[in-house]
């Protein structure tokens, strides 16, 4: 039957990758989900492959589109923006390249997510990128579809969605010039229909064979008009709202930046501010007269339902992760820092004045420092954040308990410095809870 075909969908942990692999085999599909690392919650399905597919050669592309008699390829693999792990020519070009050669003169269809635009308006290594891997589709002759998705509005949130989503929950606005810039949304229920609507066409149907189309409502809508629809969705349409300046916008990207080396993948980076600043639209007439799908609207996507309570923690909470991992590895680095080369006299006379032996003032004084300031590095770091808040959360522990059996008389000094340890301590504990990205 038709909708036994069989789909590899490749970036099956993503926003899109992951609805579209689980709404295909709600339509029938044998869709085989394929992405470096999925979360454990993602891991319920039997066909989704945890694979290092980035690194795979043409040969190994080849060999897994044979094992898995493959009618459909869905390439949703992408990055924002080149850092530690992520290489856009890598990933959007180069791989592209090495999947053409593996798909050759088979009898699979390939359809590319892309992204929308001019490329004369192409400023960034994500854009630029993405359309070379459209050039090398287009010139390959293989059966393909491009799609350009708009704004993707879907029922989970992450980097940019996430970022609108916490916008909407504060009374905060970006800059005037970036809320009035066109920005295009589709559902993400119209991309994995239209993907099903593909899948179903024989493969030498002239009408498909080679086809690049925008995904997005007719319509004009602009960042604010999406912003807007969320805060009805909240409850906040109602509040006063304050607007950003273009000078914090900046900083903030170029913050973003830094945690993007640091591991981390914001949304605020210099390449999202410059796609935002740009806009997104498009024309998707030719994608309607082909599909006969009629896009779904802002309100049908984002006000069929109020907001849950999880869905406003999350938005609130969303914008204030950052600052909790940022303010932990300076509490850290810091406080051992100032142990360490500015109060050291100080630090060491705690020890000397409850009877510490002479001989272990120094190596406890300067190896506690360096543990502290080694736990705020840890910390501060995105492979080794959840190593860094469990030793945190041991260290503060540990201190507490040291401080009651050696030195209780530090628990009712003035300052309260053992007393606020607990405080601490809950904080490292909420950021280990938020320290999943899907």
């Amino acid at each position: 039957m038709m909708n036994q075909r069989t789909i590899l969908v490749l970036g099956a942990s993503g926003l899109i990758g992951r609805f579209v692999t689980d709404d295909l085999r709600a339509r029938g599909f044998r869709a085989v989900g394929v992405a470096r690392s999925l979360s454990p919650a993602q891991k319920m399905g039997a066909l989704d492959i945890e694979l290092p597919i980035l690194s795979l050669d043409a040969a190994a592309l080849t060999r897994l589109l044979r094992e898995q008699a493959v009618d459909v390829v869905v390439n949703c693999l992408g990055v924002l923006q080149d850092g530690p792990g992520s290489d856009t020519s890598a990933v959007h070009r180069d791989f592209v390249a090495r999947l053409l050669q593996a798909i050759g003169d088979s009898a699979i269809r390939l359809v590319h997510i892309s992204i929308p635009g001019m490329a004369e308006a192409d400023r960034t290594a994500f854009a630029t990128t993405k359309r070379e891997a459209e050039r090398l589709i287009a010139a390959s002759g293989i059966a393909h579809a491009i799609l350009r998705p708009g704004f993707v509005v879907a029922p989970s949130a992450y980097g940019g969605s996430a970022m609108l989503r916490a916008l909407a929950a504060f009374p905060l606005d970006l800059p005037g010039a970036e809320m009035a810039t066109p920005f295009q949304p589709v559902a993400v229920e119209d991309i994995s229909a239209t993907i099903a609507w593909l899948a179903a066409r024989d493969i030498d149907d002239a009408s498909v064979i080679s086809v690049c189309w925008d995904l997005m409502l007719s319509e004009p809508v602009t960042m604010a008009g999406i912003i807007k629809q969320f805060r009805f969705a909240f409850g906040t349409a109602g509040w006063p709202r304050i607007a950003m300046p273009t000078l914090m916008l900046d900083l903030g990207a170029k913050i973003g930046d830094l945690a993007n080396y640091l591991g981390w993948m914001p949304p605020m980076r210099s390449t999202a501010i410059a796609e935002l600043r740009r806009g997104v639209s498009g024309d998707p007439s030719a994608w309607i007269a082909a599909t006969g799908i009629v896009p779904k609207t802002l309100a049908e996507v984002i006000g069929r339902h109020p907001a849950t309570i999880q869905d406003k923690w999350f938005a609130r909470l969303f914008l204030v992760k950052a600052l909790i991992f940022a303010s932990l590895a300076a509490f850290w680095v810091v406080s051992g820092f100032i142990a360490l080369f500015v109060s050291y006299r100080a630090a060491a006379g705690i020890l000397s004045a409850h009877n510490f032996a002479p001989a272990l003032v120094d190596p406890i004084t300067i190896g506690t420092s360096l543990m502290d300031m080694s736990i705020g590095v840890l910390i501060a770091f995105r492979r080794t954040a959840a190593v860094g808040l469990v030793a945190g959360i041991v260290a503060s522990l540990g201190y507490m308990l040291g401080a009651a059996i050696l030195t209780p008389d530090l628990w009712i000094e003035p300052l309260g410095a053992l007393v606020k340890t607990g405080p601490a301590i809950v904080l490292m504990l909420v950021a280990l809870l938020m320290l999943d990205n899907r």
